[in-house]
């Protein structure tokens, strides 16, 4: 029964949060176990009752502020003076600006809204195809969970008990890794479809755009710098960089108006409750499948298929690609690592931060792959393209993005070498 509820439920178009409560509700019912009612709500405050949780709102918050208050705009402008003189100038500035981004938004559904509305009208003025220019920026959103900071890392964090600080480290290696080969696939693409070259910028335009923008490279800085430099933690670094976004966008650049503010915070706590809503509902459904013993019944049944940690982390990859395919990123974090993550560090001695980096990425791709694809059709919505169109252009980039899962799943080192520096 409990599983026929899951899928009817989530077949049946209910909110993901709702399908988790109410699936935990259904097996307590089914079981007769019906004194768990009593502890359901203390699990639903447990699952969030976490000091690591507060840097979600905060770096979606930073996100918002950046946006409304034209530091986006200085990081493309940047971008442009690294690598707009290329072949296929400005898929190169969009990808670059994905990377900066990336480091400060931590949300690949907020990245990708955001750059789609500041980079696919541009590429189109100047002769690039939309499927192909929406395809670059839903790609570029890929970058966003595993450069740090990242939502999901915050969340893996909180779960796997394992320092938030040190699964940011991890993922710097990954993340650079991932964007080298977008390049590649950018490089490619390029030549074979001779898209223009692009123009470098004048002397001038040089000079304006390093004074405009490496106020706004600081952002990223203060981030990652207070959590290597162990001067500030993920929470405050997200506080920091919102308190930077702020005042850069009022006093810098002056584009943020104070009247807007209401709109911005409104807009994060929205998002921030739905987010924090899912994480309690995850928390109910994680309390149950621990009690049913699924974690030990799992690792049962994958250690009769492989003893090879590589393999193991292969199969975990085709596994939830499918996941990802049907279920959004983080509900699907919250529902695989209790389970998983005791088989990959006891079965296969794999450890919290390879497992953390490969279950990740592995999931976001979910984001731009039918049927559900938040970010395909986010990408869509703010293009006017069909979603179909866009996944077409971005194959060469889901390949890039396989080929680099295999390539971290076969190598521990590059998740693990930064963290023991």
């Amino acid at each position: 029964m409990t599983i026929a509820a899951f899928v009817l439920l989530l077949f049946g178009g209910v909110p993901i949060a709702l399908v988790l409560g109410l699936t935990a509700m259904v097996y307590i019912q089914a079981s007769d176990n019906t004194v768990l009612f009593e502890s359901y709500p203390q699990q639903l405050f447990s699952a969030i009752e976490s000091y690591g949780l507060l840097a979600i709102p905060l770096f979606m918050l930073a996100g918002e502020l950046m946006n409304e208050g034209g530091v986006t705009r200085r990081l493309i402008d940047l971008a442009r003076l690294l690598v707009g003189g290329f072949r296929g100038g400005l898929a190169y500035i969009n990808l670059v600006a994905n990377m900066m981004m990336a480091s400060i938004v931590g949300s690949a559904a907020s990245q990708i809204a955001i750059m789609s509305r500041a980079m696919v009208p541009a590429m189109e003025a100047e002769g690039y195809d939309r499927p192909y220019s929406a395809a670059i920026t839903a790609a570029g959103g890929l970058l966003s969970p595993i450069i740090p900071p990242s939502m999901l890392f915050v969340l893996f964090g909180v779960m796997a008990q394992v320092p938030i600080a040190e699964m940011f480290i991890a993922g710097i290696l990954p993340g650079l890794l991932l964007g080298l080969t977008f390049f590649l696939a950018i490089a490619v693409v390029g030549i074979r479809q001779q898209y223009p070259k692009g123009r470098w910028p004048s002397r001038s335009e040089a000079r304006r755009a390093l004074v405009m923008g490496l106020p706004a490279l600081g952002i990223p800085l203060i981030i990652i710098g207070g959590i290597l430099l162990g001067v500030a933690t993920p929470t405050e670094s997200a506080a920091l960089a919102s308190l930077a976004a702020l005042l850069l966008g009022r006093f810098l650049y002056g584009e943020l108006r104070l009247a807007c503010l209401p709109a911005v915070l409104q807009r994060t706590a929205m998002n921030a409750g739905l987010v924090i809503m899912l994480i309690a509902a995850a928390g109910v459904f994680g309390w149950v499948v621990t009690y049913e013993r699924l974690p030990q019944l799992a690792a049962a049944g994958i250690a009769a298929l492989t003893t090879d940690p590589f393999l193991f982390l292969l199969l975990l990859v085709g596994v939830l690609l499918l996941v990802g395919m049907i279920i959004d990123g983080i509900a699907a974090l919250i529902l695989v690592v209790p389970i998983l993550l005791p088989i990959a560090e006891q079965q296969f001695g794999v450890s919290p931060y390879q497992f953390g980096v490969v279950v990740c990425l592995t999931l976001v791709l979910g984001l731009l792959t039918p049927p559900v694809g938040a970010g395909l059709y986010i990408a869509s919505s703010m293009t006017g393209t069909p979603p179909l169109r866009i996944f077409r252009a971005l194959l060469p980039f889901l390949l890039a993005s396989l080929a680099t899962l295999v390539l971290l799943a076969w190598q521990p080192w590059l998740t693990e070498w930064l963290i023991s520096r």
